[in-house]
């Protein structure tokens, strides 16, 4: 058997990516946002993860999986599945609200003495207001609050022995080029790449692994229809109806280089997750076969065909 190890290598030292490629409960369209759309079980979900020869997934939502460390590990072995860790929505752009005991709550659920390998804690800098259709302003103070949470967040996860990373994602405090740099330049915090967040931001995702693969410690990838993604920068489309309109597309049917993009990080060194995570609503159960299945099985198909 193949080790499912991050980093793992065949005999000839190439790193094996195909192992490390998980899926995220998102691509079938379960989502933390209310009223999303319909909410798959996890027991279909994580058994489509199984059957598409996924290494591992990333938790989901509060109430997708067990909120408890060892039944959440528990389910996910169940289906041959290991823990990559999970997406954390987190205000941390206001000085009188510390989020630090919300982030212990959440590292609760990791487990990571259960688990041989270590786990991220990919932060979303949400403004707590809802979904992901509108953000307020930043001012100065707003950023110091911001960057000095982030490195609170990353030596207190690094205590349990989880990697904080921060994801930028539309419509939240970083979104906009502008933002992932500030990040950069005044924390020392690593990136989660997520490819379309990035191109739906205005950030071209192959400079930035090219560029700054050094910051990068976790990945989702996505495709992204270019256009749509510019009406959303724009203000022309709410991010929620272009998702629904198509927005994320399975690898290799969108405008993204990603074979561009595996390559700078791969060259670099880079030997995290590569998290499929193509956002989805649904507005029903698919039938039996259906659905987000065929989208993440021809991105599984697309990675094996670039030779990852």
């Amino acid at each position: 058997m193949p080790s499912t190890e991050p980093g793992a290598s065949q005999g000839d030292g190439e790193p094996m990516i195909n192992d490390r490629v998980a899926g995220a409960p998102i691509s079938w369209g379960v989502c933390e946002v209310p009223g999303w759309g319909h909410q798959m079980d996890p027991g279909r979900v994580l058994a489509e993860m199984r059957d598409l020869g996924l290494a591992a997934a990333e938790f989901g939502p509060d109430g997708f999986l067990p909120a408890g460390a060892e039944e959440r590990a528990a389910l996910l072995a169940e289906y041959g599945l290991r823990p990559v860790g999970g997406f954390a929505p987190v205000v941390l752009h206001d000085p009188d609200r510390d989020p630090l005991p919300e982030v212990r709550r959440i590292l609760a659920g990791f487990g990571v003495e259960r688990s041989n390998s270590e786990q991220t804690l990919v932060l979303a800098a949400v403004h707590g207001l809802r979904g992901y259709d509108e953000r307020p302003s930043l001012d100065t103070v707003g950023w110091t609050a911001l960057l000095t949470n982030l490195d609170r967040i990353a030596s207190l996860a690094a205590e349990a022995g989880v990697r904080a990373v921060l994801h930028p994602h539309a419509g939240t405090m970083v979104e906009r080029s502008n933002e992932v740099l500030r990040v950069l330049d005044g924390s020392a915090v690593p990136l989660c790449l997520d490819t379309g967040h990035l191109l739906v931001g205005g950030t071209d995702p192959v400079d930035l692994a090219a560029s700054a693969a050094g910051r990068i410690a976790h990945v989702h990838l996505k495709d992204v229809d270019a256009d749509l993604a510019e009406s959303v920068r724009h203000g022309r489309t709410s991010y929620t109806d272009a998702v629904r309109a198509g927005l994320y597309r399975p690898l290799g049917a969108g405008d993204i280089d990603i074979a561009a993009i595996v390559g700078s990080l791969e060259g670099a060194g880079y030997d995290g997750w590569y998290v499929l995570e193509q956002d989805t609503v649904l507005d029903r159960e698919p039938a039996p076969g259906e659905g987000p299945l065929a989208d993440v099985r021809a991105c599984v198909e697309f990675l094996a065909g670039i030779g990852a």
